[in-house]
């Protein structure tokens, strides 16, 4: 079903995590790393990934360095923090550094679950607390997609924006145009790279107003 890799420092964690995905998202593929390193060379040679579940706090990570690196490595790959991290703020930024979703370690497995269910049908997911604050930072709001840069989108280009716009994750915008999901994957890194955008999470943002009947 889905290919996902979990990076982590902890045997024990990462087993317990393998576990509850494998019981709850039947033939899915699941791999380990144990450091930064070795997670950006896994990624290198596997960039038909559906997910990345990342700890902050592995071997070879200084602060969100390590999640920056690994979003410039592979920018159409959704990526979750799954961390004892508790610092709101913390939380919130890596979301700025193109995470999807923040799961704390000390979360249900039907927390779990339900986290990895939204974000494999396009949502960004956050902790309860983290969504009940009055108003949450949306450090990418500023990333604005110009008129002139989705011009230079080919038509298929423009079918995927506008699927990937709605949130769908690669698999479904494979289903609803009849094509492989490496293609796709290949419309997404080109639509980023054409529209200047980091990650997939700020191309969503940048495109919420526009009206792509005018463009097809």
């Amino acid at each position: 079903m889905y290919k996902i890799l979990i990076a982590d420092d902890h045997p024990l964690f990462r087993d317990a995590i393998a576990n509850i995905i494998a019981e709850s998202f039947k033939a899915s593929t699941i791999e380990q790393t144990e450091d930064i390193d070795s997670t950006l060379e896994f990624v290198k040679d596997n960039d038909d990934l559906d997910l990345i579940l990342l700890d902050l706090n592995m071997p070879g990570m200084s602060g969100l360095q390590g999640l920056l690196a690994l979003r410039n490595e592979c920018p159409t790959i959704p990526v979750v923090i799954i961390s004892a991290e508790r610092d709101k703020q913390t939380i919130l930024q890596t979301l700025s550094y193109g995470a999807v979703g923040f799961i704390a370690k000390s979360s249900s497995k039907t927390c779990i679950v339900e986290a990895l269910e939204s974000v494999f049908a396009g949502n960004v997911c956050l902790p309860a607390d983290i969504m009940r604050l009055p108003e949450i930072p949306k450090p990418n709001n500023e990333f604005v997609v110009l008129p002139e840069k989705i011009a230079s989108l080919t038509r298929r280009e423009l079918m995927v924006l506008k699927n990937l716009s709605q949130g769908e994750a690669n698999k479904q915008i494979a289903v609803n145009l009849f094509i492989s999901e490496a293609t796709v994957k290949s419309h997404v890194s080109s639509i980023l790279k054409k529209l200047g955008a980091s990650n997939r999470v700020k191309v969503v943002l940048g495109c919420a107003d526009i009206d792509f009947s005018q463009h097809m």
